[in-house]
């Protein structure tokens, strides 16, 4: 039964008073109960029940890790588009259950630094967040593939997987994004790690790195743009590789990638790909999308091009 007044759109803040077009076809939330967003999924559900939609399909998880069951279960009941609630690694774990669904996700960036929806321009705004998802313009992304799993913004091992590893939830909550460079600055003091990468088949790096980057998209953390030619719908995988060590040499290379002179360091090398083999002398942790996945010593991955449909703000 449908529950929008004209008391509803008065009521709540930010709220737009349209309808829901007819094309969008059957609703879904897949929501994290640990994060939030302005009035919280109180909010979610009254904004949504402002836009006239009907039976929402409504899931919440504990962990972003249980969410693809609840993805798969709202696909097998009709769901078209997919709300999803959460932060980086709450959308890689539905984007990845949705590759060939052919549904489309609108994110609520509720996490704590939102890379995907910050570099598509999607705002830490609840009620426009919901209209973006509901009236939004539907853009296809290229997701990148690593060891089995998609990833919608980064992938990385050595430096930054060690720093996401290290900001676990507590710090990641209490702090913010300050968790995540407070243990990077523990982490500057790691030693190099000996590998070699081959692009498309050919060898590219060999040596001793401290951390290597794929990237879907160009801006990180903090609003730094590492990939200055990267878009998540470009059909490429951006590669860096850092060879910075100590707090010194990782100082000035931050600073010269806050400045925008990155192509300039002595301590970065970039390329894009297809294709991307990574051997490791020593096994070593690697994340996805700001998540920690185990150690390993092989890392496959390539890009999917136009893999998810995503609802972005209007030209």
């Amino acid at each position: 039964m449908r529950t929008s007044t004209e008391h509803d759109v008065h009521s709540i803040p930010g709220a737009r008073p349209c309808r829901r077009p007819p094309e969008l076809g059957r609703i879904a939330v897949i929501a994290h109960q640990g994060k939030t967003i302005g009035g919280g999924l109180d909010e979610l559900r009254k904004l949504l029940a402002v836009e006239g939609t009907d039976e929402v399909i409504w899931y919440e998880v504990p962990k972003s890790r249980k969410a693809p069951a609840k993805v798969r279960k709202a696909l097998k009941k009709g769901a078209d588009l997919l709300f999803v609630w959460g932060g980086d690694g709450m959308v890689q774990r539905c984007a990845d259950a949705l590759v060939g669904s052919g549904s489309t996700i609108a994110i609520i960036p509720a996490g704590t630094a939102n890379l995907l929806a910050h570099n598509l321009g999607i705002p830490r705004d609840l009620a426009e967040a919901v209209h973006i998802g509901l009236h939004g313009r539907r853009r296809q992304l290229d997701l990148g593939w690593i060891s089995g799993e998609h990833f919608a913004v980064l992938a990385g091992v050595g430096f930054d997987a060690d720093m996401i590893r290290d900001a676990d939830r507590r710090l990641k909550t209490r702090l913010g994004r300050v968790g995540y460079l407070w243990t990077g600055l523990r982490n500057t003091g790691m030693d190099p790690t000996q590998l070699k990468i081959k692009i498309d088949g050919t060898t590219w790096f060999a040596g001793d790195a401290t951390c290597v980057l794929l990237g879907n998209v160009g801006t990180i953390l903090g609003g730094v743009r590492v990939f200055d030619d990267a878009s998540p719908d470009d059909g490429w995988l951006d590669i860096g590789v850092g060879t910075a060590t100590g707090p010194v040499q990782w100082a000035r290379l931050l600073s010269q990638i806050s400045t925008g002179s990155a192509r300039r360091s002595p301590f970065i090398r970039t390329t894009r790909a297809k294709r991307i083999s990574i051997k490791l002398h020593a096994p070593a942790t690697y994340e996805l999308d700001g998540g920690a996945r185990p150690k390993t010593k092989r890392i496959k991955a390539h890009v999917v091009p136009a893999a998810i449909t995503v609802c972005v703000p209007n030209p």
